[in-house]
């Protein structure tokens, strides 16, 4: 089943390969995982905090980029083929992915000739601040990019002397005085709640977030879906709450369910979850009859003898 032979029979064929390290290079028949590689291609030395160990990254995020990359080349052969009327084999592989999405990281290096510097946490290399600081029952995130950004920061937390300051007026100033500037924003924050402070800083232009866990998230206004969804589709009472993250479908064996639902949105189109999760061998039949063409005694035979559910 290999694209060499399959191409022959058809040329027009996209074959997309997904392995671990290739299918050239020393690496080629080694066995690959998405913490393996986020070890051995970079990703894992600068996660974590800046003197805690080196951690793999909360979900196997190489596997996602990977898949994605790979989605995106069979689209671009697709495009390839309708001009030229050929298809192609696509190689696609954990390791390359995990390089490429090094991103900035890898460029700074290349130029430099020099060693990185490391795990950062939420923190920035150049930028102060820019980190998560605790508060009184959590933590929230700050993004002072620049020196203006700075000011929104030291005003809303009640301190603008802070921009008059000579260890705080520039952002190369405080990068020097990082621990000084650290220390004293969360000295503020602690005091208190997550929310409270969301609500000081909305509207000031000021790029700043809550640290939320998975609840947190799924039920996040900016992202909830309120409403049902039937097996054939979305009801037309739905109510959408801004981007519509989570769908709640009606699920004909565990009733309603909630479900992640597809992240990009179409100016002519409304992809969506079309079906509940299916249940284990309930496509059987049709696959195997109404697409392979097996017999009902075939079909049979083959779930008495436990070769299919």
């Amino acid at each position: 089943m290999d694209y060499e032979t399959l191409s022959k029979i058809n040329p027009k064929l996209i074959y997309a390969s997904i392995t671990g390290y290739g299918q050239t290079g020393p690496y080629s028949n080694r066995a690959g995982y998405d913490v393996m590689v986020e070890a051995e291609m970079g990703l894992m030395h600068i996660t974590g905090s800046r003197d805690g160990p080196p951690v793999k990254v909360g979900v196997a995020v190489t596997d996602l980029t990977t898949g994605l990359y790979t989605s995106n080349a069979i689209m671009a052969a697709l495009l390839a083929r309708a001009r030229t009327g050929r298809g192609q084999h696509i190689d696609a592989c954990l390791s390359d992915c995990q390089v490429a999405t090094l991103s900035n990281l890898a460029s700074s290096a290349l130029i430099s000739g020099e060693k990185d510097s490391g795990r950062w946490g939420t923190a920035h290399p150049s930028i102060v601040p820019y980190r998560s600081y605790k508060t009184l029952d959590g933590d929230i995130l700050f993004g002072g990019g620049n020196d203006r950004l700075f000011g929104v920061l030291s005003d809303r937390l009640g301190h603008p002397e802070w921009k008059e300051d000579p260890r705080f007026v520039t952002n190369s100033v405080r990068v020097k005085h990082r621990a000084d500037i650290d220390g004293m924003i969360e000295d503020i924050t602690k005091q208190k709640t997550t929310q409270e402070w969301l609500e000081i800083f909305e509207g000031s232009g000021m790029p700043y977030a809550a640290v939320n866990d998975i609840q947190g998230t799924l039920n996040h206004t900016h992202g909830k879906v309120f409403g049902t969804q039937s097996s054939e589709g979305v009801t037309d009472n739905s109510t959408v709450q801004a981007r519509g993250m989570v769908q709640e479908i009606e699920h004909p064996a565990c009733g309603p369910i909630k479900l992640v639902n597809t992240p990009i949105k179409y100016s002519h189109a409304n992809p969506s979850i079309r079906t509940p999760p299916p249940t284990l061998g309930q496509h059987t039949d049709e696959v195997l009859g109404g697409i392979l063409g097996y017999g009902e005694n075939e079909i049979h035979e083959l779930k008495k003898d436990g070769v299919v559910s």
